[in-house]
This record gives C-alpha cells, sequence and structure tokens, in this order.
C-alpha cells in the first residue's frame, strides 16, 4: 500500500504535519470513509493549539475504526509488478 503525507499550517501559524494517509483508488469501498475520516482529523489537528507538530493518520484510524475494518483495508491491495 502506498502512503502519502499532508503538511499545512493550523490557525495560529505552527507547521503541522500528517503522515501515513493510505492512497486509495475511487472505486475502492474504503475510499469514502478515508477521505470523511481524514477531514475530520485535519479539523482536529487544525483547531488544536496543545498538539504536537507530527501525527500519524495511521494511528487515528486504529484509535477510532473497529478492528476487522482497519485489518481489511490495511491488508488489502497488494501492488503489481513490484511497483
Amino acid at each position: 500500500m502506498l502512503f502519502k503525507s499532508l503538511e499545512f499550517k493550523n490557525f495560529i501559524g505552527q507547521k503541522v504535519k500528517v503522515i501515513d494517509i493510505p492512497v486509495l483508488q475511487e472505486d475502492s469501498p474504503h475510499f469514502f470513509m478515508i477521505q470523511v475520516r481524514l477531514q475530520t482529523f485535519i479539523t482536529i489537528l487544525y483547531r488544536d493549539r496543545k498538539l504536537g507538530s507530527v501525527h500519524s493518520f495511521r494511528d487515528y484510524l486504529k484509535r477510532t475504526m473497529k478492528w476487522p475494518e482497519y485489518e481489511r483495508l490495511f491488508t488489502s491491495g497488494e501492488l503489481k509488478n513490484n511497483a
């Protein structure tokens, strides 16, 4: 599975980095769920002053999703030709 990262500044100007964001195809059954949870996570990070500067989206999903759904998301989808 491929992962991406995202950097932005919160409302008081601190740099925030979100890592371990899974890259899914739009026809994936998990695509919408991940998009909504990512938007929620970024909203939380944007408004909170007390959090650090680097956050793992994968750890957030581990805390908020049911375990069978989490396993299905991160164990599915192998890359073709080792790409």
